[in-house]
């Protein structure tokens, strides 16, 4: 007689379905896992036996044959602990074998019953409404399951015993109730920084377009400063992008409490990050950096330290919005859609261009720095910016108070909805913006004046610009002519004047040597 449960696992953000199936069978009393386990679902055996003793059952003096099936589908991670728990105490009769046929289960087992929380409760919550099943959780994570689907059936217990008096109809579990935060207190406002205005319009741009930018400045120019505050001015998080953060998050184990937040993610890994940090590897292949940063900003100070290796590594990520790790037993793939922010010195002594300093190394100091960026990388950054050198006289005394990051913030959130609607009506799905919408039909739906069309032919023969600059430059003029309007006004047919076309030329072009 076989007792089943069902649980998954994870390819990616993908859910596949596990059934794990127990049998008692007489003979020489064992606990053997099959199914191609991993440590931790190996290590399962000893959780399972002290749990089952801490609510007074013991296992019988038998042959216990726990099989994960498919067999050949690689099981990972703890989650396993409380599926293989329940079949066990299925086939002793202690829970009914139909009741948990209706669930699919996940948890770790804790040695006194009970159940910790564990990564990937949402893509599983995701997958057992799919199958039109209910999900058993750890009640710390019944929160975060819940955002799944108002009908599915949720059952979030503390411990093992919670489960059988649940099913026995001794005690009824609340279904938990969605949670989710949206908390800037702790960014820095905008205002806070002296000058640096140019710096301040590019940042308001990347944001209000979802461009990646890089900024090119001496030590202690504020660059570290602007980035940081970049998250004050960009929208929340509709729904539907909350539940694609939350997916990835998920499945690293980064959501705590079960709370979901609108923030939208900011990630500032050193610059001594591997590649498998910044795209996603290991063993488990788990997300990196830029798959953590989805729909968010992936900052990289110091740009010129990274590893060329790893730089080049985000090309692919940066152009298609999907990271894709291939391995020789399975390939996974995690969204990837981020803006790219960047700050790094002009030259090694971080000093070129100065008034006044001369460099013993000369021109060699800056072609030898900028040489450890690749030109296909530096080809997917939309904005170029020279962040000037801030002086002790411009901070004394008192100044002009400077626009506040909630002001930027409206006119940031204006002309996304203005995108949003602009594509919506176009067929495409929501969260486009000019960054990431198809080219052909931003190009397909604007329009340029004359002077402005002639403007852009001459920089592109006079600056050799290739096709993907071309297209980076119209996208950066759209997100202009966004800026350019009120709230509320909406334009037909876009037309791209030669004062948008000049700015986002200068954006692309001011730093020569890139």
């Amino acid at each position: 007689m076989v007792a089943r449960a069902i649980t998954m696992a994870f390819e990616g953000v993908d859910p596949k379905r596990v059934d794990v199936q127990v049998q008692l069978a007489p003979g020489i009393a064992a606990f053997i896992i099959v199914g191609l386990p991993d440590k931790a679902v190996a290590e399962s055996r000893e959780r399972v036996r002290a749990a089952l003793m801490a609510i007074g059952l013991s296992l019988p003096p038998k042959r216990i044959i726990v099989n994960l099936a498919p067999a050949d589908l690689p099981k990972e991670g703890s989650h396993y602990d409380l599926p293989i728990a329940l079949a066990i105490m299925a086939a002793l009769g202690v829970v009914p074998k139909e009741e948990l046929a209706k669930y699919v289960v996940l948890g770790e087992l804790s040695l006194d019953a009970t159940i910790a929380p564990v990564a990937g409760i949402l893509p599983a919550a995701i997958g057992a409404n799919s199958l039109g099943l209910g999900l058993i959780c750890p009640q710390l994570c019944g929160s975060e399951a819940a955002w799944a689907s108002e009908d599915l059936d949720l059952i979030a217990p503390m411990s093992l015993l919670q489960i059988v008096n649940h099913f026995q109809g001794h005690q009824v579990l609340s279904r938990p109730e969605p949670k989710q935060y949206f908390d800037q207190a702790d960014i820095g406002d905008l205002s806070d920084i002296r000058g640096q205005e140019l710096a301040k319009r590019a940042l308001e741009i990347a944001a209000a377009g979802g461009h990646n930018m890089v900024m090119v400045g001496p030590p202690g120019s504020g660059k570290t400063m602007l980035a940081s505050r970049l998250p004050g001015i960009l929208p929340p998080l509709s729904p539907s992008e909350l539940l694609d953060v939350a997916m990835v998050q998920s499945i690293a184990g980064q959501i705590e409490a079960g709370e979901l937040s609108k923030n939208r993610p900011f990630r500032a890994p050193h610059h001594s990050a591997s590649m498998a940090a910044m795209v996603g590897g290991g063993i488990k292949a788990k997300p990196g950096e830029v798959s953590l940063a989805h729909k968010g900003v992936l900052f990289l100070d110091e740009l010129p330290e990274f590893s060329p290796q790893v730089l080049d590594s985000l090309r692919q990520p940066l152009e298609d919005g999907i990271t894709v790790i291939a391995r020789a037993n399975h390939r996974v793939s995690y969204p990837s859609d981020v803006q790219l922010i960047a700050a790094m010195n002009p030259c090694r002594c971080g000093k070129a261009g100065i008034p006044g300093h001369h460099c013993k190394r000369g021109q060699r100091c800056v072609d030898d720095y900028m040489a450890r960026l690749s030109g296909p990388f530096m080809d997917r950054i939309d904005l170029h910016v020279t962040v000037g050198q801030v002086m002790a006289t411009d901070l004394v005394g008192k100044k002009p108070p400077s626009e506040k990051s909630e002001d930027i913030r409206k006119r940031v959130i204006d002309a996304r909805d203005r995108q949003q609607m602009r594509y919506k009506a176009l067929g495409l799905p929501e969260g486009h913006s000019n960054a990431s919408a198809p080219f052909s039909i931003i190009q397909e739906n604007i329009d340029i004046e004359a002077e402005a069309e002639q403007l852009l032919q001459e920089a592109a023969q006079r600056f050799s610009l290739s096709a993907r600059a071309y297209s980076r430059i119209l996208r950066i003029a759209l997100t202009l002519f966004d800026l350019s309007f009120q709230k509320g006004q909406q334009a037909e047919k876009p037309t791209l004047l030669k004062s948008h076309l000049a700015e986002a030329i200068g954006y692309r072009v001011q730093i020569g040597s890139l």
